[in-house]
């Protein structure tokens, strides 16, 4: 549900996060809010995750922070403005600046998973991307791969593209902006990753451009939502692919719902038990990255 916030209306709802506007009409500036709303196949879910807007906020802005030169490395501008948000929303938003967002997600992946796996079980490529013959779920490939996705409209499902489709999109000069950009955050973020024991097998970043042309990151980054982390001691040593690749976020949820749920009318209501242990997870790899 949103909220009444002094001096900010309310003009957008997404499966996740509540957009607000500055009621003074400036046309710079917004407020994103985070909420425990949880999403899974393109539904979102009853119950929600307790705590889980402060948490995914609470992430966004350790990296932000990160990729702001925090850790020594180049300044990735971003789309944050700095200034305290209202304590309506407190811990669980940011007031960042109005960007002309891409139609596109940048997807990197270190690790073959997830969609980019059925892919490749199928065509022995990633958004047509050639890979090795005779890979397993789960493995680390030889390099990070850039495998953008068309973010559709609401209500649409997003759809994996090619980077000449890319190009024909944003253009050519942009899409390898997006791409070099996104990989080099990529490594950069694994390399932390992996000094905290844990592995970054795939994750997603958003980018919008601001009044002067410049390439921002925006949205969320490198969280529980938008990211798979692994634990790198049970990737080592998991005897079963579900125990080598139990991820930090939402794939708890997945399960749950794939097993109990044939995507016909609407989802079936979370346990309390999924809810629990699902954040339980977001806390552990915040404890894990921070600590």
């Amino acid at each position: 549900m949103t909220v009444d916030i002094p001096g900010w209306k309310h003009t957008y709802s997404g499966k996740v996060r509540d957009l607000y506007a500055p009621a003074d009409g400036d046309p710079g500036r917004m407020l994103v809010v985070a909420s425990d709303r949880v999403s899974a196949f393109d539904y979102v879910l009853s119950p929600g995750i307790p705590d889980k807007g402060a948490l995914l906020t609470t992430l966004s802005m350790w990296w932000f922070d990160q990729l702001a030169g925090a850790d020594g490395g180049e300044v990735i501008p971003n789309h944050l403005t700095g200034e305290a948000v209202p304590g309506e929303v407190a811990g669980r938003a940011m007031i960042v600046r109005s960007l002309d967002m891409l139609p596109v997600e940048c997807v990197v992946r270190g690790y073959l998973t997830g969609s980019g796996w059925a892919e490749y079980t199928e065509h022995g490529t990633v958004c047509g991307i050639p890979l090795p013959e005779g890979l397993q779920d789960g493995v680390r490939l030889p390099e990070p791969i850039f495998t953008p996705a068309y973010k559709a409209p609401m209500g649409e499902h997003d759809e994996n593209i090619s980077f000449d489709r890319t190009v024909e999109l944003v253009g050519a000069e942009r899409a390898a902006e997006l791409r070099d950009t996104s990989l080099a955050i990529y490594r950069r973020a694994a390399a932390t990753a992996e000094a905290h024991g844990l592995i970054l097998a795939d994750t997603k970043f958003e980018f919008g451009t601001d009044a002067d042309g410049v390439l921002r990151l925006a949205d969320e980054v490198l969280t529980s939502d938008s990211s798979r982390y692994w634990d790198a001691e049970a990737w080592r040593t998991g005897a079963t692919p579900k125990e080598r690749m139990a991820s930090f976020d939402k794939q708890i949820v997945r399960d749950w719902l794939a097993a109990n749920w044939d995507k016909q009318g609407t989802p079936p209501e979370l346990p309390a038990e999924v809810v629990e242990r699902t954040v339980a997870r977001y806390r552990e790899l915040i404890g894990k990255l921070t600590s």
